[in-house]
């Protein structure tokens, strides 16, 4: 088997938490592990694996291989980088033809959403073990869960009229639903024959190709046209290839489920129970965690007095509340949601206005990743900007120069290599050095332990846009 991570998407339902530059897949739930991460090991332990393949947005390339490389992974990675979202289509073609140029049209491939929980590995196991001889057979298979509910929010799928539902066996899917109304939905949940489409699948590549060359043969000739005029490099034994924005940009943009599994006579559905949830909003996150005698759910540090039925989850500071109920309470560093439960669908609407206003609230944290490390904004005025930077060992930023600002750069740990116009520094603990704008300059940290500094910035403009890149080791120039 080969595993494919579909990790695209933005998660706004999920903001201040997730954002387009830390987007849902890189959530850490309370085990410590991020949802990226949770897929890569659900996987893994569910069927014998032989590659994994993880297809995201460039921009994702560097924080994606954080996460993979805490858990020390043994099997090939492969990575495929999309320059900008085309939905589920074009990522599992691109997977499809990659895995038939290094396995051939035998190879079992199963698609994975980055960004779904399952909490029964074991049913997971036997579903995918299912699925698997299914597609072995020439189906085209997805998991259907069991409904709980009645649920406007999700895609269904209908059974055979002549099928009697069996949980873990591959069954013949009559057709695909729509996400419905109400009164549909429970029409569904008392039918007995309808599930809910959890957007995983397992083909053999072979059949996933001709069906595609069949039904969306247009989508599948520009996918091949993108990977023909990809850049292909190896990073760390890694295989990554980056699809070209110009071509890329001319695929159609559609759901697998649409251009194919919707069409196609040859669709197989495992029914399953496997405390699945997609985690689409506020409310979702909310079930995982469980409630007190009050329905207050918390997730960090809360003192709650007459509150009722509430989410809250905060990082660092206390929440406290007094009198209120059915409310989403959610704290990150720079910005504070409070939602009515209800209506915890809407967030979606204002991360769409922040993004139109401009500004960063919708992208980034205050803590921003970087291939190099990460930096943090400590505070900021006019004419002035303090961050707290930490470079991995043996990593570098680019050689670059601004022409707005100048910088101060201090050492609070570990030992900084400098580049400062014609001149190369070791720093060490407490010591500095000051670049002028105009100055080329470079930091690296030399050493075996994270360098951590703190950089001051000063002038009439301090975007990150500011930036004259000349040498990078990770391709940004």
């Amino acid at each position: 088997m080969h595993i494919v991570i579909i990790a695209g998407g933005t998660g706004s339902r999920l903001w201040p938490v997730s954002r387009e530059a830390q987007p849902k897949p890189f959530i850490r739930m309370e085990d410590g592990y991020s949802l990226l991460q949770k897929t890569y090991l659900r996987g893994l332990a569910a069927v014998d694996v032989e590659s994994v393949t993880t297809v995201t947005n460039r921009d994702l390339f560097f924080r994606t291989e954080d996460d993979y490389r805490e858990l020390s992974p043994s099997e090939p990675l492969h990575y495929i980088l999309e320059p900008f979202g085309r939905n589920t289509a074009p990522a599992v073609a691109a997977a499809a033809l990659e895995l038939q140029q290094r396995y051939g049209d035998e190879a079992l491939m199963m698609v994975l959403p980055a960004d779904h929980l399952i909490q029964d590995e074991a049913a997971f196991a036997q579903a995918t073990a299912s699925a698997a001889m299914a597609a072995a057979e020439g189906q085209l298979v997805t998991f259907g869960i069991r409904p709980t509910h009645a649920e406007t929010g999700f895609g269904y799928i209908e059974v055979g009229e002549d099928s009697h539902v069996t949980y873990g066996q591959a069954m013949r899917v009559e057709r695909f639903v729509e996400k419905p109304e109400i009164e549909i939905a429970e029409q569904y949940l008392a039918g007995g024959r309808h599930l809910w489409n959890a957007g995983m699948f397992c083909f053999r590549v072979g059949t996933l190709l001709e069906e595609l060359t069949t039904y969306a043969s247009e989508l599948l000739s520009g996918v091949k046209g993108a990977l023909d005029s990809a850049e292909a490099s190896e990073i760390d034994g890694h295989s990554v290839t980056r699809l070209c924005a110009k071509t890329f940009g001319t695929v159609v943009d559609d759901s697998i489920d649409y251009v194919l599994m919707e069409k196609s006579s040859r669709v197989a559905v495992v029914p399953c129970e496997l405390g699945w949830s997609d985690i689409g909003s506020w409310l979702a996150m909310a079930e995982l965690t469980a409630p007190d005698q009050f329905g207050n759910r918390v997730t960090g540090k809360a003192e709650l007095e007459n509150t009722q039925n509430c989410y809250i989850r905060s990082d660092r500071r206390l929440i406290a509340t007094v009198g209120i109920q059915d409310l989403v309470i959610v704290d990150t560093p720079d910005a504070l949601l409070v939602a009515h439960r209800d209506q915890s669908q809407d967030v979606k609407n204002i991360v769409q206005r922040l993004k139109v206003q401009g500004g960063d609230l919708h992208q980034h944290h205050v803590t921003v990743h970087r291939p190099w490390g990460t930096y943090t904004v400590l505070e900021e005025g006019e004419r002035f900007k303090m961050k707290r930077i930490v470079v991995k060992p043996g990593a570098s930023l680019s050689l670059q120069m601004h022409h707005h600002r100048s910088e101060h750069w201090i050492v609070v740990s570990g030992t900084a290599k400098v580049v400062n116009g014609e001149n190369d520094i070791l720093l060490r603990t407490n010591e500095s050095t000051y670049i002028p704008s105009g100055n080329k300059h470079r930091l690296e940290n030399p050493g075996i332990i994270p360098l951590v500094m703190i950089e001051v910035q000063s002038g009439e403009y301090l975007g990150e846009d500011d930036i004259v890149r000349f040498e990078d080791s990770y391709g940004r120039c």
